[in-house]
């Protein structure tokens, strides 16, 4: 049937696009620096860099996210926050601003492209955030973004400049009086509840913030005390402190002795078991849970049943802080606070131990994130993975640290494929796999896992020298040990390599052979509901329709039993296929709608571009050129960010010329070009919105239905929308 016709997008027709970015919210209140806000507006009106620099605690992190957001409206493509105190390695700097612009590529490509790319041509503004530790590796990659990227500006916030050229530095000066005893005495108020500053204390608060010089982080600490001291105490004690810690380095900033100051006196009116647990929890890398600090936290001198308690007393001295999620509470330190407390754990000769049971931790955690990744929690395991990465980074680096534990890195990240293949993440999961596999080891299974999945990873960068010799060493050492799980994971995933590069013939030969060889073993799990995907798919190619609707029709079956997502959108969209080669476009449609919007709603810009180009050709089969033309545009922007469009495939790209032929015969070249470049300028959201005739609009897109087929003729009404990110690359 054919829909109706709508106008194609324009720029002067297209809706306000809301301001995007990452900025988090404000839990408090921003307490002064009215004239540093105004200050900091005026250079980055005349600067592209600017740099807000100070000693540790002076709040430079809030400040910086405070100017970001009064300034949000100013940049049409947002304002976006990356935070890399957590990131270690200088080789995953480009990973995390990837990861902080919520951006998904699938290629082959170096992030730094990936980068360079997305910036070119946009205007927004990217905070960089506890970058001192990468300083040359940061200051390199703000260097060539700004020189390539004329819009984009950058405001960094660290202890010392980058120096880059053109950078300006914004000192950031503690409190002045005023601000101080207001922040103070809001921070006071907010753990004593009715707190006031009487005119007997109110000199003695003065002094105590004059003694802490003003550092926001110093003033929250002495404020937190309030809870069971007196503004008198709390002086009285301050000045004990300041004499028992004054050991720093004679050449370092009075200031920044102040803070150690304040933290040490912070720390010794800590209990013992408080003082162990701040220890403890500094082995962990950016957020944590109570799970996980029951787990690697509690032991000798700290029982299991009692973390809560006594992490309970280190959120309410501002020690720990807590941030809700959609995964719930989660806690963190901050970075100076986990430094102070590392050197303790050090001291009592138990870091080793600790960093052990972190690791241990997140493989478990890890293992059942794979295991409910085959299950109705697959958005879940998604989310709580891409949560804990810098738990799970570090968890591999501790395990590369030791040749007797370089096995359980690889078990880590072979066990991550799903992440790395199905949220996005190709390409740190090509790093950490090279990374993991250049140590020597015995070819056990945790090596072999991590070789089938760097072939599968290097088959979706586009990538196939490298993913026949990681999947021809993972079959060889797999027979010769015996691993037959090894085999069959190497057999799939070169008759994957086939099918994308043109030899369906082959990829039906390898794909039989590899299911034959997971129902020997008992496998069933994503992987192998893809390998029948992907063998649905070769049938098509070689013109089996009623076979290829056959094996999709059992693998739609055993997701709707399973809870399972991922693979029903491909699957989806081998059955559109077959549908429409049949003729069948109504019910085409219905299936490529529901794979649309699946993939939609876990960010798998593959699966997006793919059901988007068979849409636009049912579009032009039900006779509406301009809509499918414009369709077609939607998908040229999004294949950029997948790797080459179509993969180069002969029979992947013969719908995108059969749509063509269709859209140009109907409209002439200069409609149907117009018609393209519209396309083009439509973003992925609503380019989706479009697809299923729910416009452009923000927050129209239906919510997928759980397990729901498309097969009848009526559409499903829609359900809860799932979250996730990223998704695989069919064949």
């Amino acid at each position: 049937m054919r829909r109706p016709q709508r106008p194609s997008p324009t720029p002067d027709d297209a809706e306000p696009v809301p301001v995007r970015g990452n900025l988090p919210a404000e839990l408090d209140t921003f307490v002064g620096r009215h004239d540093e806000l105004a200050q900091l507006d005026s250079l980055l009106r005349e600067s592209r860099l600017v740099t807000v620099a100070g000693v540790a605690g002076v709040g430079k992190t809030r400040f910086a996210s405070r100017a970001a957001a009064l300034m949000e409206k100013r940049y049409c493509d947002g304002v976006w926050i990356a935070e890399l105190s957590s990131v270690h390695d200088p080789e995953l700097l480009e990973h995390a601003l990837v990861d902080a612009l919520g951006l998904t590529d699938h290629t082959h490509r170096p992030p730094r492209a990936v980068l360079v790319e997305h910036c070119s041509e946009r205007s927004l503004l990217l905070v960089i955030d506890g970058f001192e530790h990468l300083l040359d590796a940061c200051a390199g990659l703000v260097r060539e973004l700004l020189r390539r990227a004329p819009r984009l500006q950058v405001l960094a916030a660290g202890r010392r400049p980058l120096r880059v050229d053109g950078e300006r530095t914004f000192p950031l000066a503690p409190m002045g009086d005023d601000d101080a005893m207001e922040l103070f005495t809001r921070r006071a108020a907010a753990v004593r509840p009715g707190f006031r500053l009487t005119d007997g204390d109110r000199e003695t608060a003065r002094e105590l913030c004059r003694r802490l010089d003003g550092i926001p982080l110093a003033l929250e600490l002495a404020a937190g005390r309030l809870r069971a001291l007196t503004v008198e105490q709390v002086l009285q004690r301050l000045d004990d402190r300041f004499r028992l810690l004054t050991g720093g380095s004679p050449n370092a900033l009075p200031r920044h002795q102040t803070l150690r100051t304040a933290i040490g006196w912070s720390h010794e009116l800590c209990a013992p078991e408080q003082r162990m647990l701040w220890a403890r929890l500094s082995v962990f890398a950016g957020q944590f849970d109570l799970e996980a600090v029951e787990y690697i936290c509690g032991g000798a001198g700290l029982p299991a049943d009692s973390v809560l308690d006594v992490l309970d007393e280190l959120l309410a001295q501002s020690v720990v802080l807590r941030e809700d999620s959609a995964l719930g509470s989660r806690y963190r330190l901050l970075d100076t606070v986990r430094e102070y407390g590392a050197e303790w754990l050090r001291a009592t000769g138990d870091a080793d131990r600790l960093r052990r049971r972190h690791r241990d931790w997140y493989l478990g955690l890890a293992t059942w994130c794979e295991l409910d990744w085959f299950s109705p929690r697959q958005a879940d395991a998604a989310a709580r993975i891409d949560s804990e990465l810098p738990n799970l980074r570090q968890a591999m680096e501790c395990s590369m640290e030791s040749p007797d534990e370089v096995h359980l890195a690889q078990y880590l990240a072979g066990t991550l494929w799903f992440y790395w293949t199905g949220c996005g993440h190709l390409s740190e999961g090509r790093h950490w796999l090279d990374h993991v596999l250049e140590e020597e080891s015995p070819y056990d299974h945790s090596r072999l896992k991590a070789l089938w999945v760097l072939g599968y990873v290097a088959v979706l960068q586009g990538d196939p020298a490298g993913a026949v010799s990681a999947l021809q060493e993972c079959r060889e050492e797999g027979e010769r040990s015996g691993d037959a799980a090894a085999v069959a994971y190497a057999v799939h995933r070169t008759g994957c390599l086939s099918i994308v590069t043109d030899d369906p013939g082959r990829a039906e030969e390898l794909l039989r052979e590899a299911l034959t060889r997971y129902q020997e073993i008992g496998e069933l799990n994503s992987n192998v509901l893809m390998a029948q995907v992907e063998l649905g798919m070769a049938v098509a190619f070689l013109g089996d329709l009623d076979g290829a609707a056959a094996i999709c029709d059992e693998v739609r079956e055993i997701c709707e039993d399973h809870g399972e997502r991922w693979a029903l959108a491909y699957a989806l969209y081998v059955l559109g296929f077959t549908a429409l080669e049949a003729g069948l476009s109504g019910r085409a449609r219905r299936m490529l709608e529901e794979a649309l919007s699946i993939g939609h709603t876990f960010d798998d810009l593959l699966g997006t571009a793919l059901s988007l180009e068979l849409l636009a050709l049912i579009t032009a089969v039900e006779g509406d050129a301009t809509e499918a033309a414009v369709l077609q545009g939607a998908a040229d922007r999004i294949w950029p960010s997948v790797g080459l469009p179509l993969f180069g495939s002969a029979h992947y790209g013969r719908p995108r010329l059969q749509c063509e032929e269709r859209a140009r015969a109907a409209l002439g070249d200069v409609r149907y070009d117009a018609a393209r470049r519209a396309g083009r300028l439509l973003d992925t959201r609503g380019a989706v919105a479009r697809a299923l005739g729910t416009g452009g609009e923000a927050g129209a897109l239906p919510d997928p239905a759980p397990g729901g087929s498309g097969a009848g003729e009526t559409r499903r009404p829609a359900a809860s929308r799932t979250t996730g990110r990223g998704g695989p690359e069919l064949g």
